[in-house]
């Protein structure tokens, strides 16, 4: 049996694993699936169709599975699916998709989620990302693996964060962040390249120097996005190394809407 508190409410048709610990006052509905060695803290709300993977530790206070902020919505069976060895701290709250996208919001595997996060309906999370406390992320929002997110930073709906990059403490984005780029401000602009966090994770100097490019070619050189993307397309030949960081960021761009455009 799941180790469940006395005071908790655990309704009968919920999955949960038998290694799985519920705090206490924390209610947890029908339709929703724990697996082994998730923790749930104490006076947390887990509704709607949502699904939680495998060894999640999920503080006090938090409302997970929640129907979407959106007018429209009418209670169509849509879900919230969180992955594997996700910590998800204080007063996060985490909506169900909507019929408008494809009616599921996902956080993946290895975030570390501060307090009072909020992912809207349609937000897709990748892994190993760190969200500081008070980011809010509107609808439909995508955000690559590794991004990092300051504190108190808000993003407009829609908008893509890309794979490394990261954002200073209130920022505000209006527009795509592509891979590898910090940013700041309100409306956030480019600041830099996050070369500190590409050094943690490994990057060799050559890779390094090729993401220094691209930076060079977006924001320093006065091109316009589409000759800055067939130079960065050539960084390939010149720097074999950075195929895939080359490919990363080209796929991003390829992806930006005109009327959104990337964070200038």
């Amino acid at each position: 049996m799941a180790q469940i508190h006395p005071t908790a409410i655990v309704d009968p048709s919920a999955e949960l694993d038998s290694q799985v610990g519920v705090g206490p006052y924390s209610i947890i509905g029908p339709r929703v699936r724990v697996a082994s060695g998730t923790q749930i803290g104490a006076h947390c709300v887990i509704e709607g169709r949502t699904t939680i993977g495998h060894d999640n530790h999920i503080f006090q206070f938090n409302s997970l599975g929640a129907i979407p902020q959106d007018k429209k919505y009418a209670g169509e069976d849509c879900e919230l699916v969180i992955g594997d060895r996700n910590t998800i701290r204080e007063f996060c709250t985490f909506n169900i998709g909507s019929p408008g996208d494809a009616g599921v919001t996902r956080l993946g595997n290895d975030n570390w989620i501060m307090a009072y996060v909020h992912l809207a309906h349609d937000c897709q999370v990748g892994d190993h990302t760190i969200f500081a406390n008070n980011s809010q992320l509107a609808g439909h929002v995508h955000v690559g693996d590794w991004a990092i997110l300051g504190g108190f930073t808000v993003v407009h709906q829609f908008v893509r964060i890309g794979a490394h990059s990261m954002t200073a403490m209130c920022s505000l984005l209006f527009a795509d962040l592509p891979p590898f780029v910090m940013c700041q401000g309100q409306p956030a602009q480019a600041r830099s390249m996050n070369y500190e966090g590409l050094r943690r994770r490994g990057y060799s100097a050559p890779r390094l120097a090729a993401v220094k490019a691209m930076y060079r070619l977006l924001y320093r050189d006065g091109l316009t996005l589409e000759t800055a993307m067939q130079q960065i397309f050539d960084l390939g030949a010149t720097i074999p190394e950075a195929i895939m960081d080359v490919e990363t960021m080209l796929t991003f761009l390829k992806q930006t809407s005109a009327q959104r455009g990337i964070a200038r």
